[in-house]
Formats: C-alpha cells, structure tokens, sequence
C-alpha cells in the first residue's frame, strides 16, 4: 500500500509541476522541512527540501514570471515547461525515496507526467489566451498557478486522487487534439 501511495503523490507533484513548476516545488519543500506528509530527509533526495533548492526555485520563478510578460514569453514558456518536467523527475523521485522504495522509477515516470501536465494546462491555455484579450489573458496564468499548487497539496495529502489528475490531463490532450481536426474541417468541403 505504501507504494501505491508514494508512486501516487509523485504522479501529483511531477503532474502539478508539469502545469506551473514553481510553487509545486516550493510546497513539497516547504511541507518537507516540517515533515507535514512528505519527508525527503534520509533520503538522497533531501535537497529537495533544502534552502538553497528551494530560494534557487523561487528566484527562477520570479524572474520567469517578470519575463512572462516581455516579447520573450514564448521562451520562458518553453524553458518553464523543460524546468516543470526536470522537476517532476526530481520530485516524483523524491516521493518514491519517501517511503523507502528505488527512486529510479520516478527519474522515467516523473518526466511524462509532468509533460501531460505541461501539454493538457499548456494547450487549454493557449486556446483560452487566444480568445481572451488584456487582463483576462494575463489571470491564466494565476489560474494555472492555483490549479498547481492544488493538485500538488492533493498528491501530498490525497494521493490516489492524481490519478484521476493525469486521466483529466489525458482526456484534454486527446480532446484539444479532436478539436484541432475539427477547426479545418469546414475548409476542407470548400475545395
């Protein structure tokens, strides 16, 4: 059972990094060091839990969020998806080292379901971006923040509710993908 659990909690945190991988981190970490559900000490994943890790997080969060709203921001969106998936790898990991089983798992696991997360979040965003205008736009991205740093609580707290996470990531990828079909569909009877 203890594995279940653990191999759940890091589907959540490498999925909820996968959406925004900034305060994901910063909430493991932080619950680590009080030992609030997740412990990564003992581990040799106890740098996760760490000052410098977690300040390194939270001073990369900060200028990516600064940076989000230059003519740069498809870069930092690309670099912030690539740094969510490094994340998961690292935490879903972490979560697996928590209850004493091989970590290696989560270094293969981690890293695409934190991609699911990046491209179901990334791609519900994107559509909702290009049909909203100004200050609308720019709450996405608070929303996608909240959505993080709930299904990381989630996975820390309720871990078996991730899997229902990932299966809702997969739904909106294979969905945002129907969609794309149908957009040109019409043009196509044109011809």
């Amino acid at each position: 059972m203890s594995v279940f659990l653990d191999t759940t909690t890091g589907m959540g945190l490498a999925g909820a990094t996968g959406v925004r991988p900034y305060l994901p981190p910063l909430l493991a970490g932080g619950l680590a060091r009080g030992d609030i559900g997740i412990d990564f000490d003992g581990t040799d994943w106890r740098f996760l839990e760490s000052t410098g890790f977690l300040l390194a997080v939270l001073a990369v969060g900060v200028v990516a969020y600064l940076l989000e709203r230059t003519e740069n921001a498809r870069a930092v969106e690309i670099f912030s998806g690539v740094l969510g998936i490094v994340l998961g790898a690292l935490l879903f990991a972490g979560a697996l080292a928590d209850g004493g089983t091989d970590a290696w798992p989560g270094l293969v696991a981690g890293p695409i379901c934190a991609f699911l997360g990046w491209r179901a979040i990334g791609g519900l965003v994107e559509r909702a971006r290009a049909r909203l205008e100004g200050g609308a736009a720019a709450l996405l991205t608070a929303y996608a923040d909240g959505a993080a740093l709930l299904l990381a609580a989630v996975a820390v707290f309720l871990p078996p509710v991730s899997i229902l996470a990932i299966a809702a990531f997969v739904i909106l990828l294979l969905g945002g993908r129907r969609r794309e079909g149908e957009k040109y569909a019409g043009l196509r009877v044109l011809r």
